[in-house]
């Protein structure tokens, strides 16, 4: 039988490798978000025009994966969650990694302008310089704001999709930015909360390294606080409705609530019970932002948003 690490390293990768560069899970996110943009703006878009749109964002958004997978190679290979990656795991060379993200955000940029127009262009290829040089190259090792400022890469999407729809920006596109800015703290709080020594190994100076965990619990606290009128805000304008309003009014009381438990624990307790709590509320914080997002959507069905051209 062929030896397992023989083949790692022997830098054979597979199809599947070169999607794991991309970071679909992530991309997943960005496509939704972006869709729900697109969708939610209070104009008709022809469905090939969003097909395209969406399939270039999502270009867009593996191309920063790959980018920053090639950046931070060395600190993969030193975090378990990360040791399995394929550039650090031998079967993708840094290089390939390189050349596919640079390559892929030319494209993605050069044919979402072709295909939409510039100003989306214009946020896909700051989201891309954003995600990579701002946050991966500088803030992510330099700072515990890392998170907090560099998750604007992340909410850019929404923005994108409205852009492509409506040529422009607006308060609503702001809000749908805001409100992914503000959950993105809190959720990986939460994940570094029981992460252990993952980013202390690999000297990434998150919160709960700088300034240990009894901080990061209030920090999650005190940014969950501050997401919940951001995420109702957005029930009030074209965008949200009664659907929205009451699925954000729970989904808030929810998350508070998880935040609240999370600040009212030590770390004793905390691992005593292997980070049930921390646990429970990060993977609760996936489903807080999808189903926003999907209520977004409901509201834009029930106002015929969108959906002149399909």
């Amino acid at each position: 039988m062929t030896d397992i690490r023989a083949y790692e390293q022997s830098g054979d990768a597979g199809f599947g490798d070169y999607v794991a560069l991309l970071k679909p899970r992530v991309m997943s996110l960005v496509v939704f978000t972006a869709l729900v943009g697109l969708l939610a703006a209070p104009v008709s878009v022809h469905p090939f025009i969003a097909f395209t749109a969406v399939l270039f964002i999502a270009l867009g958004g593996g191309a920063s994966g790959a980018l920053n997978m090639w950046w931070d190679s060395d600190i993969d290979r030193v975090m378990r969650r990360t040791r399995g990656r394929p550039i650090p795991s031998g079967r993708i060379e840094p290089g390939e990694a390189l050349g596919l993200g640079l390559g892929l955000s030319v494209i993605s940029v050069t044919m979402l302008g072709l295909a939409s127009n510039w100003l989306a262009a214009a946020l896909l290829a700051f989201t891309i310089f954003f995600y990579v040089v701002i946050y991966s190259m500088w803030l992510k090792r330099t700072t515990p704001q890392n998170i907090v400022i560099g998750g604007a890469a992340g909410a850019f999407p929404p923005m994108i999709g409205w852009a492509v729809a409506t040529g422009g920006v607006s308060i609503e596109s702001v809000l749908m930015f805001a409100l992914i800015f503000m959950w993105t703290p809190p959720h990986f709080w939460s994940l570094a909360l029981f992460m252990k020594s993952d980013y202390a190994d690999a000297k990434v100076p998150m919160l709960t390294v700088t300034h240990g965990r009894k901080s990061t619990r209030t920090h999650i606290l005190v940014y969950t606080l501050l997401l919940a009128p951001v995420a109702l805000a957005a029930g009030f304008t074209s965008i949200g409705g009664p659907v929205y309003l009451a699925a954000s009014l729970v989904l808030n009381a929810i998350f508070l609530t998880g935040a609240w438990r999370i600040w009212r624990r030590d770390e004793a307790t905390a691992e005593a019970d292997k980070y049930a709590v921390e646990k429970k509320v990060f993977g609760f914080s996936l489903v807080y932002l999808f189903l926003h997002f999907s209520a977004f959507l409901v509201e834009a069905v029930l106002h015929g948003y969108g959906l002149g051209g399909w």
